[in-house]
């Protein structure tokens, strides 16, 4: 490092100092990760090299322009501990006159209920005979209702009204997958629910309330194990998202039980995707180190778009804020990413956990500064951020 020198051109041109702020801005910009910096003692070796010849006067200026785009990352708000096992999945349910609740499945079936306001566990469900809980929701109309899914291959919904903890019903997939749920509340009273069954590539689409059989999805081409999916209204109707194993998407016509396009988007198996329905676009992430992005128009027709290659590989869930404006990502490197959605530009890494980070989720508080982002991991801790204000 010793050993750098300014460019030519600049030695004794009062041009210097530009060229030398957009010499370490580049730095900056490449260093890895985002948003972290790059660290003092570098930056302080490379501008006394950099400016070895020139006055004090610069000097000066470009340690403070340093110091300013070296900006660390948030800590966790709090940590919530006790969860006994890995802990697979979040959901946060924020309406109502009640406090703000977090619900993590874990490993061992255990569902907390953590009460944000004391940020103790109210609950704790026993659930799904011990396996791994994978995947927690709650009705829009009723957050006294839950919805969990588990290993043990069904589907259970839980009555959570004046303390208690039932199943009131529940349904078997016959899956022994890892592909989540995704629920469709179209209208008050009216919820869709698409979950995987014992045919390792096919979706069921059933009525919620009654488990009435809507129709079932399965792609005429050997696309693989079913990964992920999601389901939203269009204007057309209820329109899924499944990532497959062989790296491809299919959006499909729920009320028409067929394919609207397909699209291969990643060489390995898509392992978790969210979408943007507003703006009619997509994010995926595989084992791979990309992020991919992707769009659709009105007919539903796929088209890939930008793409962001991550440090280290894998991504076992990714969330986009409600607002559209960002995305998060649970790394198998045990961190947490936050990206910009609109060109996927790298914005800050957070670092708590000590193994693979399995779960994210943005809350839905009316009140935005109360809004937080959550991670689950197998390090059987969730943090808690609060980015809202970083952003």
């Amino acid at each position: 490092m010793d050993n750098v020198r300014p460019p030519p051109q600049a030695q004794g041109d009062r041009s210097a100092p530009s060229l030398a702020l957009w010499y370490i801005a580049g730095i900056a910009e490449d260093s890895s990760p985002p948003l972290r910096g790059f660290s003092c003692s570098l930056s302080h070796v490379l501008i006394s090299s950099v400016h070895a010849g020139f006055r004090r006067l610069y000097r000066i200026k470009i340690i403070d322009v340093a110091v300013l785009m070296s900006r660390p990352p948030p800590d966790p708000l709090y940590i919530l501990r006790g969860s006994g096992a890995a802990v697979n999945t979040l959901h946060f349910c924020c309406g109502g006159d009640g406090p703000p609740f977090l619900y993590s499945g874990s490993g061992k079936g255990a569902i907390h209920v953590w009460n944000l306001t004391t940020r103790r566990a109210e609950h704790v469900l026993e659930s799904h005979a011990g396996n791994s809980v994978i995947w927690l929701h709650t009705f829009k109309d009723s957050s006294s209702s839950l919805i969990s899914q588990g290993r043990d291959m069904r589907v259970c919904v839980w009555d959570l009204s004046e303390d208690r903890s039932t199943v009131t019903d529940s349904l078997l997939t016959g899956s022994v997958g890892f592909c989540q749920c995704s629920l469709l509340e179209s209208r008050p009273g009216s919820a869709l629910l698409a979950h995987p069954t014992e045919h390792m590539e096919e979706v069921s689409v059933v009525e919620m309330r009654s488990w009435t059989p809507v129709c079932t999805l399965k792609p005429d081409s050997k696309l693989g194990m079913l990964m992920c999916m999601k389901m939203w209204q269009a204007d057309s109707g209820p329109v899924l998202c499944a990532g497959y194993e062989d790296g491809s998407l299919v959006l499909w016509d729920v009320s028409h039980r067929r394919p609207f396009s397909c699209l291969k988007v990643h060489p390995e198996p898509v392992m978790c995707l969210d979408i943007d329905v507003c703006r009619q676009k997509g994010i995926s992430g595989s084992s791979e180190k990309i992020l991919q992005s992707w769009t659709f128009d009105n007919q539903q027709n796929l088209q890939m778009r930008d793409s962001v290659r991550m440090t280290n590989p894998g991504v076992s869930q990714l969330r986009i804020r409600a607002d559209g404006k960002i995305l998060a990502t649970a790394g198998w490197d045990n961190n947490i990413r936050v990206f910009g959605l609109k060109k996927l530009k790298p914005l800050a890494v957070l670092q708590h956990h000590t193994d693979m980070v399995n779960s994210v989720a943005f809350s839905d508080h009316q009140d935005p500064p109360q809004r937080l982002l959550a991670a689950g991991s197998k390090d059987q801790r969730i943090s808690v951020w609060s980015i809202y204000s970083e952003s």
